[in-house]
């Protein structure tokens, strides 16, 4: 090590132009470790005088489970490192700081930021000055199986952000930001001389230039660097591609494209960007495949590789384009990459859609699927390329959970950071380029990616330069567009036509101005088109006809309109409808130019009716709308019968407000509760939906208020008394928060009818320790209010509710033996064991506990008292184990010791076991969907 010291600092030498960062680096594969030994220049390039320094250290946020990521992981339900072991974990420790008088340096670790590191200085550093310190540490790598970033199972490395560097000094302070692992380290630009050696005789790529190597020892070279990627191989898998002065070395996957296509692909998708944006600042770029699979393309890597609709060299081409100008962005804007993310996001996705419109403009969003005579009724499969942009956008919109582009990167949701906000940002510079036109935005960005490669740069400079080179006002497109989540809907009032000219009002929904784009329409070809903006809706405005046969606002939808639906009117003499009614099989788009109903087979499953095949007439189509009607006629095989359900809701948002949902429902359901006996159940409903003003904040609140009417026919298999017709009133509140680590939630119901009124409460409280242990805990409470009824069938149960409100989906739902009657569902008393007299006329209380003793292997035990009339209270109990695979939805129960006694050695033991299974596929997804939403 002394010798390569020694070596480095004779041969080191740079210009003082910013920050320097010389460095000597040992990897040691058995330990998962770099010793560094680094020679740290830096320059206060700033206008204040500074008395410490602080550096980012984002290794040191795998250091253990409680950082800031392991917080952001908890909260987006990644399991894996709560879960890891100490030795897959990271950190950056054994740091000692020397100035250049020999002094050693205090440091710390700023409070909430265990990912930086600050040092006091002896001697204050003025304006212009530089400084010299010699920094050693050892960085323990994390696994990859985290980010992906790290080592791997072969004891390879792919490192991002992995040695000291100098934060981002930005307005009289440091940038100081933890890593969440959202792709944004504020690193200040600097100077890099490397040598790294690897002793075992692994290949190391970086996107520094490579000097020299001798023996396993590398130096590498780079300037003006924000980050410095290190790809530490057994063997390397790069490749390297000169393209005029730039080295384009890249290992991005496609074994069926050999490598002159490559090279052809990449010069065309290297020279298409310096033609637009500019020539790439340095020297060499990396495009990896580990930086394509943090930033896929989302709608490509989501089709099964057997459907294929994209050839090969067009699958490569835009993974290529998509992760190349990710990385020239992000290695050469010196902007606040939380706070001004919307920027790099506008800038790849315009130019992405700017590419296929010049290389592909027939390219459809599902390739050569939309040629398949079967499919080309979909709107899907017609839908072209870039269209695909705006409908993921929307379908954040839709469902209310749309945030605006200028808020900081670490308050999206998921959903929103990887796909969404960046496709509204690039739709944004398109509506913009439409509006000043198209060759002033393309100037305007190139004038601002040259002056951020030299100078640290913000939305506000982006917007001076916008306004430099527009003679039109744009401040709409800051404050509406960019930094707020107010949505814009136009549409016709009314229209009068003549041969010659065309007449029509138009009314704001949303009173959102911005301006809009009218077309003529003739046969779906564009005869005329004018702008409008500041609208008002007394104003009548007229336009030469030119034969068109509709006027459409917003035809290409450069626009983020919130709906399409009302943008259209026929300038046909005899037009009945605007929008024809078309029938689509399984799932489609939205299309604007028709009425959709929807239709799909349907097989559902119960004791009393058998396999129930049916047909499911809908219209929800991949966007939200705010009517939906669903219903689903059925036949029942095992009764020969008719059976069925339908819903019917009309959904209201609110934008500004926590109550952001309200659903005004009706639903109803026609099926056999017993082998010769149907029930029908009536529910009109009102749902109110609550969040909190930090959308990534996993705190729901909502009030349901309903009726409930319930038809119940005779049956000779179920005895009832007087419960055959009734009607019960329903409030339900429930307030949860959730996150990997830690859950908890109550839920309050009121019920009131002719015969009863009852009032309920649970509360549950999930922990999983640092340890890995994990505990559940559940309490329940229930009291009659008056009960003047004659059975138990309203009554309060220990281990299987009744379930007359016929909310739960029980297979058999009036089994009291065989497999069906072992079918679990936790509510009411909650316990597992199968108990004599199980039901409560008066009240109840109970409390289920479980915690694992060995990964989803877990004991158990319930406790409760219950009170019937003219009885004493009683004390029932239930131990046992549980094998909790996947947390409701598919569990196991075991009873050992309850208030029967020791069950394991009592016979039929077998017909004692619970189990819980769900069959919903919506309840399925809710399971990989919620990390993203």
């Amino acid at each position: 090590m002394k010798n390569l010291i020694y070596i480095f600092l004779l041969s080191s030498c740079f210009t003082i132009a910013q920050h320097q960062s010389r460095l000597v680096v040992e990897v040691n594969h058995d330990k998962k470790t770099l010793t560094i030994y680094q020679e740290l220049t830096y320059f206060n390039q700033s206008k204040d005088t500074l008395s410490s320094i602080i550096l980012n250290d984002w290794n040191n946020s795998y250091s253990n489970k409680n950082t800031p990521l392991g917080a952001r992981f908890s909260d987006e339900f990644v399991r894996n490192f709560h879960l890891a072991s100490e030795k897959e974990r990271g950190n950056t420790n054994t740091i000692t700081i020397i100035d250049a008088c020999k002094s050693i340096l205090a440091w710390s670790r700023p409070e909430g930021f265990p990912d930086l590191v600050e040092f006091q200085l002896k001697n204050k550093l003025a304006p212009g000055e530089k400084a010299i310190f010699v920094i050693t540490y050892i960085v323990k790598v994390p696994s990859n199986k985290f980010t992906n970033f790290g080592y791997n199972s072969i004891g390879e490395m792919e490192l991002k952000n992995w040695f000291l560097t100098p934060a981002m000094y930005v307005e009289s302070s440091f940038l100081k930001y933890n890593n969440l692992n959202i792709d944004d380290s504020p690193n200040a630009l600097t100077d890099v001389d490397l040598i790294i050696t690897d002793e075992q005789g692994y290949q190391i790529t970086t996107d520094l230039t490579l000097v020299s190597k001798k023996d396993s020892t590398y130096q590498f070279l780079g300037t003006n660097q924000l980050t410095v990627n290190l790809y530490i191989q057994k063997k390397t898998d790069f490749i390297s591609f000169k393209n005029n002065d730039l080295e384009v070395t890249t290992n991005l996957k496609n074994d069926k494209v050999n490598d002159i296509e490559k090279a052809l692909l990449i010069d065309k998708i290297v020279s298409f960007i310096d033609s637009n944006i500019g020539n790439y600042p340095k020297s060499k770029i990396t495009v990896s495949q580990l930086d394509y699979e943090q930033n896929p393309f989302y709608g490509l890597n989501q089709l099964p590789s057997f459907i294929n609709p994209f050839t090969d060299n067009y699958l490569y081409e835009l993974k290529f384009l998509k992760t190349y100008l990710n990385n020239y962005l992000k290695t050469t804007l010196q902007l606040d990459a939380r706070k001004d993310n919307w920027i790099f996001d506008a800038i790849q996705i315009y130019y992405m859609m700017q590419y296929i419109d010049e290389n592909y403009p027939d390219a459809k969003m599902l390739g050569s699927i939309g040629k398949l005579r079967i499919l080309r009724g979909y709107n899907l499969v017609s839908l072209d390329f870039n269209e695909q942009y705006s409908y993921f956008y929307m379908l954040m919109a839709r469902k209310n959970l749309d945030q605006p582009l200028g808020d900081p990167k670490n308050t999206l949701i998921k959903f929103n950071e990887k796909i969404a906000s960046k496709y509204r940002a690039g739709l944004s510079f398109r509506y913009l380029a439409d509006f000043i036109g198209e060759e002033n935005l393309k100037k305007s960005i190139t004038e601002f990616v040259s002056y951020s490669n030299k100078n640290v740069t913000n939305t506000n400079k982006f917007q001076s330069i916008i306004n430099t080179n527009s003679t039109k006002n744009t401040d709409w497109f800051f404050n509406t567009i960019i930094h707020s989540r107010k949505i814009i809907d136009y549409k016709f009032t009314s229209v009068n036509k003549t041969s010659d000219s065309v007449s029509f009002k138009i009314k704001n929904k949303t009173g959102v101005s911005v301006p809009i784009p009218i077309y003529g329409v003739k046969n779906k070809k564009i005869v005329f088109k004018e702008w409008i903006a500041n609208i008002k809706e007394d104003s009548i405005y007229t336009f030469k006809r030119f034969d068109a046969d509709k006027i459409v606002i917003n035809y290409k939808n450069v626009v983020p309109e919130y709906n399409q639906r009302n943008n259209w009117k026929s300038l046909k003499p005899f037009s009945l409808f605007n929008r024809p009614i078309k029938f689509n099989f399984m799932k489609d788009l939205e299309d604007p130019n028709y009425n959709q109903i929807l239709y799909v087979p349907t097989l559902e499953y119960n004791f009393y009716d058998g396999f129930i095949p049916g047909m499911n007439f809908h219209n929800k189509t991949i966007l939200d709308k705010p009517f939906n009607f669903d219903i689903t006629p059925s036949y029942s095989s095992k009764t020969s019968s008719f059976s069925g359900r339908f819903s019917l809701n009309i959904n209201q948002y609110n934008r500004d407000s926590k109550m952001y949902s309200v659903r005004y429902g009706l639903s109803g359901e026609n099926y056999h509760y017993a082998p010769d006996a149907y029930y029908k159940k009536i529910n009109p409903y009102v749902l109110f939906r609550f969040r909190e003003n930090d959308f990534r904040d996993n705190h729901y609140k909502s009030l349901l208020v309903r009726q409930v009417y319930v038809n119940r026919e005779p049956s000779d298999y179920v005895k009832t008394t007087s419960e055959g017709n009734y009607s019960i009133f329903n409030l339900r509140f429930g307030n949860s928060k959730s996150e990997i680590t830690k859950l908890f939630g109550y839920t309050t119901d009121f019920q009131l009818a002719s015969e009863f009124g009852k009032a309920s409460t649970s509360i549950s409280f999930r922990r999983l320790f640092d340890d890995n242990r994990q505990i559940n805990l559940r309490l329940y409470a229930g009291i009659f209010i008056y009960n003047k009824t004659e059975s138990n069938y309203f009554s309060f149960s220990l281990d299987r509710v009744t379930d007359y409100l016929f909310d739960y989906n029980y297979l058999g739902r009036s089994e009291s033996t065989g497999i069906f009657s072992q079918q679990y569902i936790q509510a009411e008393g909650g316990l597992k064991s199968k108990l004599a007299n199980p039901f409560a006329n008066e009240w109840i209380t109970t409390a289920n506990g479980s915690f694992n003793i060995w990964n989803w292997i877990e004991v158990y035990g319930d406790a409760g008292l219950m009170k019937n009339k003219q009885q004493e209270a009683r004390f029932v109990y239930d131990s046992g184990i549980r094998l909790n695979l996947v947390t409701d939805y598919f569990e196991l129960y075991f009873p050992i010791q309850s208030t029967n006694g020791f069950e394991i050695t009592q016979t039929k033991y077998a017909e004692k076991i619970r189990f819980i299974v769900a069959f919903s596929p919506q309840s399925l997804v809710g399971l990989f969907t919620r990390k993203w939403f």
